[in-house]
C-alpha cells in the first residue's frame, strides 16, 4: 500500500512539472513551436517521452493545462454568481466574468503563465476549441452572461454577439499583456491584478452601454 501511494504520489509530481514546464513554453513561444521533448527536458525527465506517456497528444497536453486552471475559476465564479444573484447593474455580471480570472493570477504570484498561454490558444483555429468546450462554455460563465443580458434587453441580437466577441478580446489580450509586463519587470498602469480588473471592468461596461448608431 504505502509502494503504491508514493509511486502515486511520483506520478502526480512528475505530471505537475510537464504541466507547469508545458504551460511556460507554449506561452512563451506558442503551442505549436514547441516540441514535446523541449517540455519534458524543461520538466527535468530524462525520458523525453514523458509528455506523452502521461498525457497523450499535445491536444490533451493543452486541455489538461485549460483544465488544471479553469477549476479553481470556476469555484471563484459560483461564488461571486451566489453575491450577485438578482442584480441589476450590468457592472456586476462583467465583475463575475472578469474577476475569476484575475483573482486566481493574483493567488498564484508572479510569473504566472496561463494568461498569454490561453491568448495563444485562442489564436490557434485548431486548439481554440478545447478553450472554448473548457472555459468559455461553462454554466457559470453561461450565467454570468445571461444575467448581463438581462441587464440590457434593449441591445438588437447583432450588436450583443459583436459586443460580446469584443469583451472576450479585451478579457483575453489585456490580462494576457498584464502578465507580460509583470514577468518582464515592466511598468503597469495598476499596482495589483485587482485593480487591473476594476479598470478592465469599467472599460467593457461602457463598450456594453455605448449607444447603438441606427441603420441607414
Amino acid at each position: 500500500m504505502m509502494e503504491r501511494t508514493a509511486r502515486a504520489e511520483r506520478v502526480s509530481a512528475t505530471r505537475e512539472q510537464i504541466l507547469t514546464a508545458a504551460e511556460r513554453l507554449f506561452a512563451e513561444h506558442g503551442v505549436f513551436a514547441v516540441s514535446n521533448r523541449q517540455v519534458s527536458e524543461a520538466a527535468g525527465q530524462g525520458n523525453t517521452a514523458a509528455v506523452g506517456y502521461h498525457f497523450g497528444t499535445k491536444t490533451d497536453l493543452v486541455r489538461a493545462i485549460v483544465r488544471k486552471h479553469s477549476e479553481p475559476m470556476e469555484r471563484l465564479r459560483l461564488r461571486m454568481l451566489a453575491e450577485t444573484a438578482g442584480s441589476t447593474d450590468a457592472r456586476d455580471w462583467v465583475g463575475c466574468l472578469l474577476r475569476p480570472i484575475t483573482e486566481h493570477l493574483g493567488a498564484l504570484g508572479n510569473p504566472t503563465w496561463f494568461a498569454r498561454f490561453s491568448a495563444q490558444v485562442m489564436t490557434d483555429p485548431a486548439l481554440r476549441e478545447i478553450m472554448v468546450k473548457e472555459t468559455i462554455s461553462s454554466p457559470s460563465l453561461r450565467q454570468a452572461v445571461d444575467g448581463l443580458n438581462r441587464c440590457l434587453p434593449d441591445l438588437p441580437p447583432e450588436v450583443r454577439l459583436e459586443r460580446g466577441d469584443m469583451t472576450r478580446q479585451l478579457m483575453v489580450h489585456m490580462i494576457a499583456e498584464r502578465e507580460r509586463a509583470l514577468a518582464e519587470g515592466t511598468p503597469t498602469p495598476r499596482s495589483s491584478w485587482h485593480d487591473a480588473a476594476t479598470g478592465l471592468i469599467d472599460a467593457i461596461v461602457g463598450l456594453w452601454l455605448a449607444p447603438v448608431t441606427p441603420r441607414s
